[in-house]
């Protein structure tokens, strides 16, 4: 067999991880330069992740499907509630979760934290506002652990947003969790 053939027998076996890529893909480059995660996107992508799973694997296939939407939603609803992302994000790691279930979703997660992390770093270091930055950390860090009231959180991040830098966040995702594909072999 030749090499184009295994690899379009390989996506044709793969075909919903290929299309949770081109998703991912397509919601990073629109987060990147509108710094929003549309519903057009996020929304089709959950619905179909349950269709997907019911058709494939039956009633156990949709309650995995919903397992891995909230698995998605509980990871980054947090963040979220206290101003610290934006909803597109968070229903963007639930689409993903409807289609890959959750303990992937969660490992998918993992990376997607770590890439996120050192992007938010090579940002601030080519800014070269590292204290600055290291300063507002610490403020945010402590206004998590004293005041403590989600409500108060998203306001004060609210207003602190203008003056800070935005890392779109969708992006982390998808190169997290492509990369977490790619290490699985769910690609090929």
């Amino acid at each position: 067999m030749s090499e184009s053939n295994a690899f379009f027998e390989a996506v044709s076996e793969n075909w919903h991880i290929w299309l949770v890529t081109v998703v991912l893909v397509v919601a990073a480059l629109i987060d990147g330069w509108k710094l929003k995660v549309p519903n057009w996107i996020t929304f089709p992508l959950v619905i179909s992740g349950w269709i997907f799973s019911t058709v494939t694997f039956g009633w156990p296939g949709l309650g995995w499907s919903l397992l891995g939407t909230a698995v998605g939603l509980g990871l980054l609803l947090p963040a979220y509630a206290i101003g610290g992302m934006g909803a597109g994000d968070v229903k963007l790691l639930a689409g993903v979760g409807a289609w890959i279930w959750g303990t992937a979703t969660f490992y998918a997660f993992c990376v997607s934290a770590v890439v996120g992390g050192v992007i938010a770093v090579g940002m601030v270091l080519y800014a070269r506002n590292w204290r600055e930055h290291k300063g507002m950390f610490g403020r945010i860090l402590t206004e998590i652990l004293v005041v403590r009231d989600p409500n108060q959180l998203a306001k004060t991040a609210a207003e602190r947003k203008s003056s800070m830098m935005l890392l779109p966040y969708g992006i982390p995702i998808a190169i997290g969790t492509i990369a977490y594909f790619m290490w699985e072999g769910m690609l090929l």
